[in-house]
């Protein structure tokens, strides 16, 4: 629909009638030869006079009042107003923090179809299907063994996360476990979030054996970022050795950034995990509607000039017209 961004500027149309009815009458003085026997002369030389017409006085006005009211409809700023578009902004930034050490690789998970499949296999397929139910959110990835690093920034795209995440594999980024330095690392993909919910999702089957700063100590950094750390631990709880994961470690972490401590011991409790936290991070988005607007003050501002341009011609032509048929 269209619509005047300035509509009161249209009352400001009876002003030439106001002026017409209160200003006083211009006149313009001119000197002239006047001949009383110019009649006569024009007769000896054979010619004959015709009076001027009034015929430019007949449309000058309807063509001031024309223009007048095309440079109002100009000024009250006409402009076409497109239907509303929404679009979603993402409140949410949400990283996933994956263990790619040694001990994924163990074979205690299984498929959809029962066989058994390795750690990671069984992460990878579960994480991505919470990819896919997080179309709101940025999301990025960070994979760590005994060294941390960003696979994916926070991004939108998510089908390209999902291709990271299939390159990952095991041991690439080292055997051992570093979980202080995840947690560092996610804390400098945040440094440029403006989202107003920071979210780490830690996912490990160990106990932190290498990292440069202490796990809690890096948690707490995440907290006073604004960060808040889910944890998650897999695997078998009785494993013995490094492979055992540090359930109360986990702990400590998610409860200084306020986030919680979740098990999967298999797939099925893996899933369930993932369930648990979209139930724990709901949609959480913003919309903006803005309306596209197109100006069409150009249209009545050409027509006012179109219109002075062909009037003035013709008046031109008409006149010059009556001067060759005044002596005729």
């Amino acid at each position: 629909m269209w619509q005047f961004d300035y509509p009161w500027l249209l009352l400001a149309a009876p002003l030439p009638w106001l002026a017409w009815r209160c200003l006083p009458e211009y006149r313009e003085v001119r000197l002239a030869l006047r001949i009383p026997f110019f009649t006569a002369i024009a007769t000896t030389l054979g010619q004959r006079s015709r009076p001027l017409s009034d015929g430019a006085s007949r449309w000058q006005l309807p063509l001031n009042l024309l223009v007048w009211g095309l440079l109002l409809i100009a000024l009250a700023r006409p402009v076409w107003v497109d239907k509303p578009l929404q679009r979603t902004v993402p409140l949410r930034d949400l990283m996933l923090a994956i263990d790619i050490s040694q001990s994924m690789e163990t074979r205690d998970f299984s498929d959809r179809s029962g066989a058994r499949t390795d750690r990671l296999s069984a992460v990878k397929r579960v994480v991505k299907g919470f990819i896919q139910h997080r179309q709101d959110d940025r999301l990025g990835l960070i994979l760590f063994g005994t060294a941390a690093f960003a696979q994916a920034p926070l991004t939108m795209d998510h089908a390209s996360l999902k291709l990271l995440l299939d390159e990952a594999d095991v041991g690439m980024a080292g055997p051992n476990t570093a979980i202080g330095d995840a947690i560092g690392l996610a804390i400098r993909q945040f440094e440029h979030s403006t989202a107003t919910d920071k979210v780490l999702i830690l996912l490990t089957d160990g106990s932190d054996n290498g990292s440069a700063v202490a796990p809690l100590r890096a948690a707490q950094m995440a907290a006073q970022h604004g960060i808040r750390v889910h944890c998650i631990g897999i695997g078998d709880p009785n494993t013995s050795g490094e492979e055992k994961v540090d359930f109360e470690a986990l702990r400590q972490i998610a409860d200084a950034t306020g986030g919680q401590l979740l098990r999967a011991q298999d797939s099925q409790a893996l899933e369930q995990v993932y369930a648990s936290l979209d139930r724990m991070t709901p949609r959480h988005v913003a919309t903006l509607i803005r309306q596209p607007r197109h100006d069409l003050f150009w249209l009545p501002l050409g027509g006012a000039l179109l219109a002075l341009l062909l009037g003035h011609s013709l008046a031109a032509l008409a006149g010059a017209r009556a001067r060759s048929d005044r002596w005729t």
